[in-house]
């Protein structure tokens, strides 16, 4: 067979193909149903399905927190001078008013004896001057000098009290010492601590919770906490106060909780992880893995008429395996809760709820 012979074979062997698929195509396709509808027995998606159920919600929030003294001061000097006696010792409980630390005190008490003596003779000065005033033998301007004089003495006898009672250092409120900074016949300055009082008696729990809780905070929460230095305990307190600011960095509030310390194991500074409890009552609910995330926005498959429908939601608060609808479903609602990723909008399926038994294939 020559090389026209084999060109011409084949040209008619891919035109013949071609007549068949045209018209093989055009009689099959006769009957068919117009693009985009099913066929009667297509194959539905098979999904599990759940309804939101009301349960009840307990605001349970697990934070960090830091431990403050009650009260706390550091014990300082207003004035510069030599120590003449230590009251206290290191690690002890004082009362409010007691006396810790006094300096030398042997100028100011001859000021203030000064002082005194002066104050007294002006005093005695006015009262005899309002006798001759009476009699006209002293002009009212007299008298008004002597008064004046009067008046500044004795403030200056107060200056000079005050100065006395800056060289004796007192406990300004019930509390225990820290660590003795000075020794006797040392020089104190004003700012130098000389010691740390703090009340340990009730201790406060800072700790930052997100915003997302904020209208659940209150005072009365109650709170447990723990501390690795004393793993087989509890404390337990309950919320004091709420911060007034939110941070913006963070989008946290910190919250502050009172813990009673009458064994005095809690210091200031300890870190110790808490959490908080409070009873929210009833909070519509779902399977986590029926949630389907887009961005920022969040979604749900509602199944109606065996088709699944995309449904946006709004959630709230979370806890294992389940999380807290907002609005965007009810309770009377079935939801696909797993296959979530085989269906689209539309999708036909075949629902068989989670509480139902799986079928024998």
């Amino acid at each position: 067979m020559n090389r026209n012979n084999i060109v011409a074979v084949a040209l008619a062997v891919v035109v013949g193909a071609g007549a068949w698929y045209y018209f093989g195509r055009s009689d099959s396709g006769a009957g068919q149903a117009p693009a985009g509808a099913r066929a009667p027995g297509a194959r539905e998606v098979p999904v599990m399905t759940a309804q939101p159920k009301l349960k009840d919600f307990a605001l349970e929030v697990e934070a960090l927190g830091t431990v403050r003294a009650k009260e706390s001061v550091d014990i300082t000097a207003k004035i510069a001078d030599r120590v003449t006696a230590i009251h206290f010792e290191e690690g002890k409980q004082v009362r409010k008013g007691d006396v810790l630390v006094e300096l030398d005190n042997t100028e100011a008490l001859a000021d203030l004896a000064a002082a005194e003596a002066a104050e007294r003779d002006s005093r005695s000065q006015y009262k005899r001057s309002q006798e001759l005033f009476q009699t006209k033998a002293l002009s009212e301007a007299q008298l008004d000098q002597l008064e004046a004089t009067m008046l500044a003495n004795q403030a200056r006898v107060a200056a000079a009290r005050s100065r006395v009672r800056d060289r004796t250092i007192t406990a300004p409120f019930n509390g225990r010492v820290g660590l003795r900074n000075v020794s006797l016949g040392g020089l104190v300055n004003p700012g130098g601590v000389i010691t740390t009082l703090d009340d340990l008696s009730v201790v406060k729990l800072d700790f930052a919770v997100p915003e997302l809780f904020l209208s659940s905070l209150k005072p009365g929460l109650t709170v447990e906490a723990h501390s690795d230095a004393y793993p087989n305990s509890t404390f337990k307190g309950r919320v004091d106060s709420v911060d007034t600011r939110v941070d913006p960095t963070t989008r946290a509030v910190v919250v502050r909780a009172l813990v009673d310390n009458q064994d005095s194991r809690l210091r200031p500074g300890m870190f110790m992880t808490l959490r908080l409890v409070r009873s929210e009552g009833k909070a519509l609910m779902l399977p986590e893995t029926a949630i389907v995330p887009e961005d920022s926005k969040h979604f749900v498959f509602v199944v109606a008429d065996g088709k699944a429908q995309k449904r946006a939601v709004t959630i709230g608060r979370r806890r294992p395996g389940e999380v807290e609808i907002l609005n965007g479903v009810t309770d009377q609602d079935v939801v696909v809760t797993d296959g979530t990723l085989n269906v689209h909008d539309g999708t036909p399926v075949v629902a068989r709820s989670e509480a139902a038994p799986q079928a024998a294939s």
